[in-house]
């Protein structure tokens, strides 16, 4: 078969193309209708296939098809071109090389194909072995070729098809999916394709619904049962929605890309009319119109995928098992006993959560009773929140012990929840912009309570035992749902949310008749549950007037484990970026040290009975080293009680065990080993203290890869440094042990030499910080002795930050003597105790503090 020896007029394709697309997007932009640009765009790509197709003379035997969302009809601007070759038999050299031409043209024009290359048996056998070919070949349209071909491909792929099977696939690799963006559309920067909510969950029901039988519009499925009327529209509305967006998002960079990043947030909301308010950016009208469109998206979602499932996989005819009068068990799901249980009895809204609580064998909810709790929502109103029985029912709801994060998540999804709390109603979808927080408001308070749920869990034992083990002997956990419940429901008010959130919380435990010790323990949490976060990341947990002042706050060993279980659960429940074993650690300490004193009649011990206790337990660790009981005195006679405060009793005889037989020497002394806690590593710095030494330090470990999560500076009294480190590799190597050695000898060389301080390498600021910048804040403050003062700073992290805080005290003769730095996703809070040099007199503080932040603006 000899090729056609005629040019094909490529640049007049090409301008056609490029004409013709240009056309379709300025008709969009004047007339907003997705529906018709994506139709127009596939009518345009399909001529111009087909006139090449005829150009080329492809012999006619042969079919071309679309497939995918080129087959359904659907192009997006940046869309790729999904094509299948259908062959009748494996091509020859003469037919493989035309077709090789025929698919160059294509690219050749400026259309981005992925194209396959099959018979009809490979295209069986491909659909039979991966769900996503069978997924793309369900929507195969034909655009030129032999059309007995096609329809022998249709029929024979009808066959083959196994519906009930397909149905499962498509199932579970939603639950995959879900899985991949943490199974909520709540995300700050969802993907409006791909994540839970997005456009993917209403192509998947479509997918199952052609395949069926049932067709690919949502006013097929109306007509078949499977959706009402209003479903139908409040369907069109969401993929409207959403199909706009995409459009928007594809024509605002000019490429494909389906995440809606902060750094196009706020061009779409311009591009979607979102003009913004005295208290809302648009970027967070835009986004909470996305939310709200994400959240009716999957409980439409829910609804048909259990109506499918009674469809294609139907069960075993079961008698329905009376639960009481108003529900009963369908198999494993909970269903009404008829259409009108909540509009005569509404308080029945809140019992069907509670009865999924109680009731293991259930696993979900019946179509009908989603769709009659959905449009009963209404029915919650200021009688409803009123009613003592409905009261109850919402608190048993939260001491039940199994299914309440379920259970919650799904009043959310209904709206209910929003409505019995409508300041909870408030913060749905509310976007948080302190760069550390990766949910929405209302996600983040789920996460928090799901969190809470695990530590009860004894299959997550393992995650956090002293969690667990503290939960397990805590009376009334479910207190703590309730303290979560409200901690953050007064973001976005302006002022102290936490002050805000107590009156609410008062409010609520009023109303519930909650007894006066359980209502003042709820309300604590929510005043004071930023408390315990703040003394371990920012203060000296080692310094015994911390631990007894925030004892005072404390008061009791009950307050104390609550304070301390909510707040690892609410770190964890901000970013998967933001809490780490360190911070595990600091909480432990601080909650151990105060727990001890509480115990001790809230007297905090003397300083010298600490030490003593601490350096008796590191002579005990020196003799595992089988080393004397006098080897420690040399070291020991050069350090201060600050030190031996400081520093644990393993750090010291660490410290001992490296120093004891070089306490006078001329040359650094480096060591480093793993954490025990499981981050990064530990180095002690040993060397005659020196001018600029933590920023040559600081510029180190940058260097290396490496941030300082906490610096301990101690100055000997025969002039040697002594400086502590706990590092955290930010490089992605995941090579700490390999790094020990490299650390060792090269920063030891590094201070030999004694070269002044070099700068780490610039690196790129992330997008969350260049869209939510922060204004950067100092604090200068003197100590209760009035002897140091407290720097605290906060600002947007950067590459470099910490290395310019160290050169900028440098140049003002601070003295530096602990450091503790905490990274909160995209923002730093770091605290340093410094003395000496400008801070003496007023005038020098403020020079001091006006210097950085200039710095930390840079």
């Amino acid at each position: 078969m000899n090729q056609p020896s005629r040019q094909v007029p490529l640049p007049r394709y090409k301008a056609r193309l490029r004409e013709g697309q240009q056309i379709i997007c300025e008709r969009f932009r004047v007339d907003n209708d997705a529906r018709r640009l994506l139709q127009r765009r596939c009518r345009l790509v399909d001529d111009i296939l087909r006139d090449l197709w005829h150009e080329l003379e492809l012999p006619a035997s042969l079919a071309l098809i679309a497939v995918g969302g080129y087959g359904r009809g659907e192009l997006y601007p940046a869309s790729d071109i999904d094509l299948l070759l259908l062959l009748p038999e494996t091509p020859d050299a003469d037919l493989q090389a035309q077709i090789e031409r025929l698919v160059g043209f294509f690219w050749d024009i400026g259309l981005e194909i992925g194209h396959s290359v099959r018979t009809l048996d490979e295209c069986l056998a491909e659909a039979a072995a991966d769900v996503t070919v069978r997924t793309a070949l369900i929507e195969a349209r034909l655009l030129s070729g032999d059309e007995t071909l096609f329809g022998e491909f249709r029929e024979h792929f009808a066959n083959a098809l196994d519906l009930p099977a397909f149905f499962r696939a498509k199932r579970l690799e939603q639950e995959e999916r879900y899985q991949r963006f943490q199974e909520t559309p709540y995300s700050l920067e969802p993907n409006c394709k791909e994540s839970p909510g997005g456009l993917r969950d209403l192509q998947m029901i479509l997918w199952i619904t052609q395949a069926a039988g049932y067709g690919g519009h949502w006013r097929e499925l109306e007509r078949h049962g499977l959706i009402t009327r209003e479903e139908e529209r409040r369907l069109e509305r969401c993929e409207g929605f959403l199909r706009r967006l995409r459009i928007h998002l594809h024509l605002q960079l000019g490429r494909r890309e389906d995440r809606l990043l902060f750094d196009y947030q706020t061009a779409l909301a311009g591009e979607l009319g979102f003009s913004g308010s005295a208290t809302r950016r648009p970027s967070e009208e835009l986004m909470q119109a996305y939310y709200r469109t994400a959240k009716n998206v999957t409980q439409l979602n829910t609804i048909l995928l259990l109506n499918l499932a009674a469809v294609l996989l139907p069960a075993v005819e079961q008698t329905p098992q009376p639960i009481n009068a108003r529900f009963q068990a369908r198999g494993d799901l909970l269903d009404i006993v008829h259409e009108a249980v909540f509009d005569e009895t509404p308080g029945a809204i809140l019992e069907s959560f509670l009865l999924m609580e109680q009731h293991a064998e259930l696993q979900a909810m019946t179509a009908r009773t989603l769709r009659a709790l959905w449009r009963a929502n209404e029915l919650i109103d200021e009688h409803f929140r009123a009613d003592a029985h409905n009261r109850a029912n919402f608190l048993q709801i939260f001491q039940q012990p199994r299914g309440l994060v379920h259970e919650l998540r799904r009043m959310n999804r209904l709206g209910v929840l929003g409505r019995y709390l409508p300041n909870f109603g408030q913060i749905v979808g509310q976007m948080q912009h302190d760069l550390f927080h990766v949910y929405t408001v209302d996600q983040h308070i789920m996460q928090v309570i799901r969190n809470l749920r695990r530590f009860t869990m004894h299959e997550f034992a393992h995650e956090y035992p002293v969690c667990s083990r503290l939960i397990s002997d805590f009376e009334r956990p479910w207190l703590l749902y309730i303290a979560a419940l409200f901690h953050d429901i007064a973001k976005g008010r302006g002022g102290d949310h936490s002050e805000l959130g107590t009156v609410d919380a008062q409010e609520f435990c009023d109303r519930h008749g909650l007894g006066p010790e359980d209502s003042e323990l709820i309300v604590w949490i929510v005043r004071r549950h930023l408390l315990m976060s703040h003394v371990a990341q920012k203060q000296d947990v080692s310094d015994p007037d911390t631990v007894a002042a925030f004892a005072a706050v404390v008061g009791d060993e009950r307050h104390l484990t609550a304070l301390y279980l909510f707040t690892v659960a609410d770190i964890r429940g901000t970013s998967p970026k933001v809490w780490n074993a360190w911070k595990g650690q600091l909480l432990e300490e601080l909650y151990s040290a105060t727990r001890k004193l509480l115990a001790n009649g809230g007297e905090a011990r003397p300083a010298q009975g600490i030490i003593e206790e601490r350096q008796q337990d590191a002579m005990r660790l020196l003799r595992y080293f089988a080393l004397s009981d006098t080897v420690h005195e040399r070291l020991w006679k050069q350090l201060d009680t600050v030190y031996f405060l400081r520093h644990s009793s393993d750090e010291i005889a660490w410290h001992t065990r490296s120093l004891h037989y070089r306490i006078d020497e001329h040359k650094p002394v480096v060591k480093a080993r793993l954490n025990a806690q499981g981050v990064g590593l530990e180095v002690m710095v040993y060397t005659h203290d020196q001018p600029d030494l933590f920023a040559r330090l600081v510029g180190f470990f940058a260097r290396a890869g490496y941030t300082i999560l906490d610096a301990k500076i101690h100055t000997t009294r025969h002039g040697y440094a002594l400086d502590s480190f706990i590092m955290q590799d930010v490089s992605g190597r995941d090579s700490d042990r390999e790094m020990i050695g490299y650390i060792e000898h090269e920063l030891a060389a590094l201070l030999l030499v004694q070269r002044p301080p070099e700068a780490p390498a610039s690196g790129r600021v992330s997008r969350q910080v260049r869209h939510f910048p922060i204004e950067p804040s100092v604090g200068i403050k003197a100590d209760d002795r009035g002897a140091r003062y407290i720097l605290s700073i906060s600002a947007a992290d950067r590459p470099g930050l910490l290395y310019g805080v160290a050169m900028t005290l440098a140049a003002h003769g601070a003295q530096l003597h602990t450091a503790k730095i905490s990274t909160l996703g995209e923002r730093v809070e770091d605290t340093f105790l410094v003395s000496g040099g400008d801070l003496s007199e007023s005038s020098g503080r403020i020079r001091l503090e006006t210097d950085l932040v200039d710095q930390l603006r840079i």
